[in-house]
């Protein structure tokens, strides 16, 4: 275990660093961002002045062997997330890594091998899974507040303009199915409880082999299916849901991925129709505390490497079922 408050570094001065890992620690009774590097030394610099990050490296390498940290926040392009995560594990740090876990199947197998292996902890950084909204919806299902679960849809769709951005490009293991559907995969997989079949796939590219659009359907067993649509540049401009249907009635999640932001949940069955809206603290502020509390007290946590080797196999066999191979690693 590390000694408390968790000293973390970060790998890269990445745009969402700030909201998910800087902002959440300050004042964080068990953890500091302590130190970053980047490719570019004068970024990390500028990063670090505008965060007041005390400890700026010059290298990824330089901050994995800093003896000062305990941990690092891995937000570097998806086809990087496995090769850098297993660099911090041989390195004797823990991990809260970007979503998606890693560029396919096989590599996350890999990650939590080592991670079994050298015993820390590695969290895909699933926020939204640790908000009280997630728990809530889980046990509204599992009490049966809308009967037996029979279908569900979700859904994260936004427009990324800019061509040149690095989840268009193929060798750094982009496309939508990647870096939107690993979303709504992950919420279907958590509310049905178990593990689909993929049926069916479709992908409309952007460029060669990179989707801008994925639509799926699954099929979970025991009469459950569920359809997924994942874009980020289609006439799905913009749509971040999650319903899921029911014997006796439905629920549907108003921004499940960042409930603070007049997040809700609403039920409707035959003889009653209410909704509850999801709490106002931040996703990323919740996940910090898992993160905390699994490294420094041993607490299980549900993102963990099984869980992204699960969702990494389904993200894999939609891209199959769509006919484009799974993403490949960086070289």
């Amino acid at each position: 275990m590390a000694a408390s408050p968790l000293r973390i570094g970060i790998l890269g001065a990445a745009a969402i660093a700030p909201a998910a890992i800087v902002k959440p620690a300050v004042g964080h009774p068990r953890s500091a961002v302590t130190a970053v590097a980047a490719r570019d030394p004068q970024r990390a610099r500028a990063f670090a002045d505008k965060w007041s990050i005390p400890v700026v490296h010059d290298s990824y390498e330089a901050l994995l062997a800093d003896p000062d940290l305990d941990a690092v926040y891995n937000p570097l392009p998806n086809g990087l997330h496995g090769r850098w995560t297993i660099a911090a594990l041989e390195a004797g740090k823990h991990v809260l890594c970007e979503k998606p876990f890693t560029a396919n199947a096989d590599e996350a197998r890999e990650v939590a091998r080592r991670a079994a292996s050298a015993g820390l902890v590695v969290m895909e950084a699933f926020h939204w899974r640790y908000h009280p909204m997630a728990e809530r919806t889980l046990e509204l299902v599992s009490d049966g507040a809308i009967g037996t679960p029979t279908s569900m849809r979700a859904s994260l769709c936004f427009p990324l303009v800019k061509r040149n951005d690095i989840r268009w490009k193929l060798d750094l293991a982009g496309g939508a199915a990647m870096d939107a559907g690993c979303y709504p995969t992950h919420m279907l997989r958590t509310f049905a409880g178990r593990e689909p079949r993929v049926i069916a796939a479709r992908a409309l590219q952007r460029s060669p082999g990179v989707d801008r659009l994925m639509t799926s359907t699954f099929d979970f067993g025991d009469g459950l299916t569920a359809e997924l649509v994942a874009s980020m540049w289609s006439h799905h401009v913009l749509e971040v849901s999650t319903r899921i249907d029911g014997t006796a009635g439905s629920l549907s999640l108003r921004n499940p991925i960042m409930p603070h932001l007049f997040g809700r949940i609403a039920i409707r069955t035959p003889n009653r129709r209410w909704t509850e809206p999801a709490a106002r603290s931040h996703t990323y502020l919740h996940q910090l505390d898992a993160f905390a509390a699994a490294v420094l007290d041993g607490a299980p946590y549900p993102t963990n490497p099984d869980d992204s080797i699960a969702n990494m196999t389904v993200i894999d066999a939609m891209y199959r079922a769509a006919g484009l191979e799974p993403r490949r690693p960086s070289t």
